[in-house]
């Protein structure tokens, strides 16, 4: 399976709604397939700036290594040069905090990454979990 634009899209609405609903701030949504391409991205009204390049570096970060953000935050607290190298080999694309979840179709096979920047990296990691669960695929944050 790949990822398409309408799953997407699902990703991405079910996402804003949770941060609606959870009274999150301003959030900035990327979808990414697992090619690392941006097949959709959002920036709420009022999100602050470089809030894309936040959320793009959640998601390519998790594609990259093939572990969710929250797993590379714990990495880069036991490897901290391992995940510096990985950010310069990555250009940077890199962010080591939650907020960049691996999307698995049923067959549990990477098609995709979440990454999502604007409140708390915990808030974020929540609202990509809600975004994938919504479009009927699984979230993998380690």
């Amino acid at each position: 399976m790949s990822l398409d634009l309408n799953t997407a899209r699902t990703i991405v609405s079910a996402a804003r709604e949770h941060g609606r609903n959870a009274e999150l701030a301003a959030l900035t949504i990327v979808v990414l397939d697992a090619g690392g391409h941006v097949i959709a991205a959002e920036r709420e009204d009022g999100a602050s700036i470089r809030r894309f390049e936040l959320a793009f570096g959640k998601a390519h970060g998790a594609l990259a290594l093939g572990m969710g953000s929250r797993a590379i935050m714990a990495r880069a607290e036991q490897q901290a040069y391992f995940v510096a190298a990985a950010t310069s080999a990555v250009g940077g694309a890199l962010v080591p905090v939650p907020g960049g979840v691996l999307i698995l179709d049923k067959d549990d096979a990477t098609v995709g990454a979440v990454g999502i920047s604007g409140d708390t990296s915990d808030s974020d990691e929540a609202a990509c979990v809600a975004g994938i669960t919504a479009a009927g695929l699984k979230p993998r944050v380690d």
